[in-house]
């Protein structure tokens, strides 16, 4: 499905009934990154799957994007379909959105799904690192993106025993449109450091890390929970940065039973 929000077509998936659960995907994935909890838990709840503004089949405009922007397009999907409150789940940059979206917006919602994301600021080494991928994407294009991006995306283990995954992992990436990617690049770079925040949340949240996750250890996801009140954590043992994709079922069952607690 594709709507108009904030200027831009916006594609996303709705699928489901019940309570609305939205979805928002890695970097640099789409909301196809979802079929396996979107197929489970659309059975229970309503689930909704956005693009991102720069991916998967969204608009990619050649323009400065910022994690706030993605907030106010995710604000205006849920106006669009009329959903006043929702669970929000993010994964990665989608947790970073998730940040975002509650400074502006936490009235809207009904809880938070926070997986293998976390709330520090980019060191400077950090942001000198996604400047540089940016210039490599706009240099050589997606291809080399997936190169960079596999080993930090999967662990080891699932990068030699699933092949099916990581070569749909490398798809999804070698078809991500360059803007998008630098769009989307300098966006984490410029995020405000949300540790501050986390004292804040006053919403039901679980935290979920994959126990073998690179770029954002456990360590990242016990800080979180211990620092936003009441939250629950989940860490997904075999399971990379893609939590969901390499252990779907442990995922869509932490997920399912933190949905379960707020019936």
């Amino acid at each position: 499905m594709i709507a108009r929000i904030n200027g831009l077509n916006l594609a996303y998936t709705d699928q489901g009934h019940g309570m609305p659960v939205v979805l928002l995907h890695a970097f640099p994935q789409n909301r196809a990154m979802w079929e396996p909890q979107v197929r489970a838990l659309s059975k229970t709840h309503r689930i909704i799957a956005p693009d991102f503004r720069g991916f998967g089949e969204s608009d990619a405009p050649l323009w400065h994007y910022t994690l706030d922007q993605f907030a106010d397009d995710v604000a205006g999907l849920l106006d669009h379909l009329a959903i006043k409150q929702a669970v929000l789940v993010g994964l990665s940059m989608g947790g970073y959105t998730l940040f975002a979206f509650y400074r502006k917006y936490r009235a809207r919602v009904n809880g938070l799904v926070l997986a293998d994301t976390r709330a520090q600021a980019d060191t400077e080494e950090g942001r000198a690192g996604r400047f540089a991928m940016a210039q490599t994407a706009y240099t050589k294009g997606a291809g080399a993106i997936a190169e960079i991006m596999l080993p930090k995306l999967l662990s080891p283990v699932a990068l030699q025993t699933k092949p099916q995954l990581a070569g749909q992992v490398r798809a999804t990436i070698e078809q991500t449109q360059i803007s998008g990617i630098a769009g989307a690049l300098m966006a984490m770079a410029e995020r405000p450091d949300s540790v501050p925040l986390l004292t804040q949340i006053a919403c039901p949240t679980l935290v979920i890390t994959g126990e073998l996750d690179g770029p954002t250890p456990p360590a990242d996801g016990k800080l979180m929970a211990g620092k936003i009140p009441g939250a629950r954590l989940e860490i997904i043992p075999q399971a990379g940065h893609l939590s969901n994709l390499e252990q779907p079922d442990a995922f869509t069952g932490a997920v399912r039973s933190f949905l379960n607690s707020l019936a």
